[in-house]
């Protein structure tokens, strides 16, 4: 076996030789170019008459893109989700003695525990499926990324735009202690809307009259939080579809405010009301516009099979002074804003690129980290549960396990579901084009 390696080394060499003797290609290669050409070939010719056969790369992605779309994989990354997302559950349950005693370790042992579900979703995104996130930002905003509270306004066109949103949040360091204000029915989901109601998320009914009072009392507890946070809103109020647009701009020609081109009309009174109730304590906005490359539409499946894809956002940080306090005159700002993420999107469609300088934070290892701890304590009992299942013998337990696996597959597919553009509000029917206010 050594004499014939050997020998397929030498002739190898000799090959090289005969390469170094060849004329340079007459496309205009060099010889090198020749030999270090990008075609994607399984083996790599040495001689005319001699071939060393090396593993594809293509090929060995093919594999680990085969396994990532398994459902088995699939099972396994939802199992650990829920059954850690329950365990979590319920640890900040037996948090709630110590609301009444000292709420700021509250707040700070309920940041960790989030900490534990959310950047599960975050090991997905960035080590699951590869997905890459690069900031295109003033680079003399860069030092007050992570280290101040900050209002985010995010356009909201993809499913996994607040996936996205925490990917950057993990880079920062602060995603346990991300907030957002959202649509009260998602209190009601399991795992992440019961660890949203534990890190005071705002919850609303979009119904104006319901809310103003509730979501300014809510607001006004976060200006004692202890730690830095980044409340994100999204100020069109639903996921942009073009039949949502269609009436968006029907509302913004009846109003008399200019049309956008890939943005919904925004709802203003939400923004203007956690502006007044957290401006002493917040020090900046960030204005981001998120777009994704090669005009992709990114879905969460889509990260669960292992789908890498390519997120560009846009932030520009705007003092809290340069918003004006009153109402009204904070309502046409956020409109001019609008207008102006509006143009940032036709230049990328454009462009491909945004104006700023580009920069990728670093990715922090403890996402992983994380996973890697919940899988260690969750997955062997787990198999070894299933394997005294499927030993038995017994066609009563065999059945049981088959039917836990379809429920499984429900749950999965439903929990899924809860992201889809197509499962968002009701926003844009005919029987509400009339009820579309700010």
């Amino acid at each position: 076996m050594h004499i014939l390696v050997l020998g397929v080394i030498l002739e190898g060499a000799s090959g090289l030789e005969e390469l170094k003797a060849q004329p340079p290609s007459k496309h205009g290669g060099s010889r090198r170019d020749t030999f270090l050409s990008p075609g994607s070939c399984s083996r790599l010719e040495l001689s005319h008459h001699t071939h060393l056969c090396v593993l594809s790369v293509p090929h060995a992605m093919d594999l680990i893109g085969l396994l990532k779309s398994q459902f088995l994989c699939h099972l396994v990354f939802c199992y650990v989700f829920i059954a850690s997302g329950l365990i979590v559950n319920a640890i900040q349950l037996c948090t709630l003695v110590l609301w009444p005693i000292n709420k700021q370790l509250f707040r700070k042992i309920n940041g960790r525990l989030s900490y534990c579900i959310s950047s599960q979703l975050v090991m997905l995104l960035e080590w699951w499926s590869g997905t890459e996130c690069t900031m295109y930002t003033d680079p003399k905003s860069l030092p007050y990324y992570g280290k101040e509270n900050a209002i985010i306004v995010l356009n909201h066109k993809f499913e996994i735009d607040f996936l996205c949103g925490w990917s950057l949040a993990e880079r920062f360091g602060i995603l346990g202690n991300c907030k957002v204000l959202a649509k009260k029915e998602l209190a009601y989901v399991p795992i992440i809307g019961w660890m949203w109601y534990f890190v005071e998320m705002i919850f609303c009914t979009r119904k104006w009259e319901q809310d103003r009072q509730t979501v300014a009392k809510s607001l006004l507890r976060l200006r004692e939080y202890p730690e830095n946070y980044l409340f994100l809103i999204h100020c069109e109020g639903t996921r942009f579809t073009e039949k949502k647009h269609q009436i968006s701009m029907q509302v913004a020609q009846a109003k008399g405010l200019p049309s956008l081109k890939h943005h919904l009309l925004p709802r203003t009174r939400g923004f203007a009301i956690t502006v007044k109730c957290l401006r002493d304590v917040v020090p900046a906005v960030y204005d981001c516009t998120l777009n994704f490359r090669n005009n992709e539409n990114p879905t969460l499946l889509g990260v669960l099979n292992g789908k890498k894809y390519h997120a560009d956002f846009y932030i520009r940080r705007i003092p809290m002074e340069d918003i004006p306090e009153e109402e009204e005159k904070c309502s046409a700002w956020l409109h001019k804003l609008y207008q102006e993420k509006d143009a940032f999107q036709e230049e990328y469609y454009r462009t491909g690129v945004f104006s700023e300088t580009p920069w990728v934070p670093p990715r922090r290892p403890w996402a992983l980290v994380n996973w890697l701890f919940w899988a260690s304590l969750l997955l062997y009992p787990f198999f070894r549960f299933l394997v005294s299942m499927a030993s038995s013998g017994s066609s009563v337990t065999l059945a049981s396990l088959v039917l836990v696996f379809c429920v499984a597959s429900m749950g999965v597919r439903w929990m899924i579901g809860v992201t889809e553009i197509d499962k968002g509000s009701a926003y844009g029917n005919i029987d509400n084009r009339q009820k579309q206010t700010d």
